[in-house]
């Protein structure tokens, strides 16, 4: 299991910033709670702690860990983008009452930053991505600034099980009374990853071409993990829409390696990928990153991924 460390952050001397550390530190923060009497669970009407994530993908690993422990807000609602996001009084209360705040980080998340002057002095906060730069596991490009990182890591499984083991650790030490539970659902949990993974290999396995076109560097992560090749992108950047010569280049690469499709994303316009399937003969399918409460096949960090490895099969099998 992944353990954190804690850092004094910028809203008050009890602000506290979890990110992976080590095992000795995890101790250190417990006792810290124990001795120094801080209260670390504002609750519900219902009596449950709140967490709060940014993205459906982060909620359901919590709902996963914690069961009915806990009352998970999610920030994003269906059909939204963590890279266009922009933060509502709605959000301002939810992050009121939270216990804990779990961010993607890795610049995916940087609205949050407004909303944290609405935070209690005991909320904690937990950067997932903290884990993986310490490993060395971030991959740069596609941020919000020049030389930044690409954040989309839990669209791979094997490193979205770092997320869920982080997530169980900072959920023990809000809430140390069900840490045990905690912990054995997240390895439950991340056995059913382990699963996903195969099954994800398995089925990549047979897809006959490799390459694909997307409408940004969601699948960075993916296609390293399950040796694909994004052959191009039509934003290289939230928001930097391609010129007619990138868009030149696009098509004449999606004929040359005979790509069947351009896969475009729910949350963003398809204008650009209708283009180039205009011009290159191939069609539009739709990748989803994100997710969310109500979508048919999509409701869940794993029916995502089956959702979106379905949609790759269509066009490189």
């Amino acid at each position: 299991m992944a353990e954190f460390a804690v850092m004094r952050g910028p809203v008050s001397g009890c602000w506290r910033r979890l990110t992976v550390a080590t095992r000795s530190a995890l101790a250190l923060l417990v006792l810290a709670v124990v001795l120094g009497g801080v209260a670390c669970e504002p609750q519900t009407s219902s009596g449950k702690l709140t967490v709060v994530t940014t993205i459906y993908p982060l909620a359901d690993f919590v709902k996963n860990v914690a069961g009915d422990k806990v009352e998970v807000v999610t920030l994003l609602r269906p059909g939204d983008s963590p890279h266009t996001y922009e933060p509502s009084s709605r959000d301002m209360k939810a992050i009121a009452r939270a216990t804990l705040l779990v961010v993607n980080g890795a610049g995916l998340d940087f609205w949050v930053e407004k909303l944290k002057s609405a935070a209690s002095d005991n909320m904690v906060e937990l950067d997932t991505s903290a884990i993986l730069e310490k490993g060395g596991l971030l991959i740069s490009g596609d941020a919000h600034d020049e030389g930044g990182t690409n954040p989309h890591y839990w669209l791979d499984p094997v490193l979205a099980e770092k997320q869920v083991e982080a997530i169980a650790a900072a959920l023990g030490a809000v809430d140390p009374d069900n840490k045990d539970f905690y912990l054995e659902n997240a390895a439950s949990y991340v056995g059913e990853l382990k699963s996903l993974d195969e099954e994800i290999k398995n089925a990549t396995q047979s897809f006959s071409s490799r390459e694909f076109v997307t409408f940004h560097p969601a699948w960075t992560y993916f296609a390293k993990r399950y040796g694909l090749v994004e052959a191009a992108v039509i934003e290289e950047a939230p928001g930097k829409e391609p010129t007619i010569e990138e868009l030149g280049r696009i098509i004449d690469l999606v004929e040359d390696l005979k790509v069947k499709a351009i896969f475009a994303e729910p949350q963003f316009s398809t204008k650009a990928a209708d283009a180039i399937a205009r011009d290159s003969g191939a069609e539009v399918l739709l990748l989803d990153p994100i997710g969310g409460l109500g979508l048919d096949g999509r409701d869940s960090y794993i029916a995502l991924m089956r959702y979106n490895v379905g949609q790759m099969g269509e066009a490189m099998k």
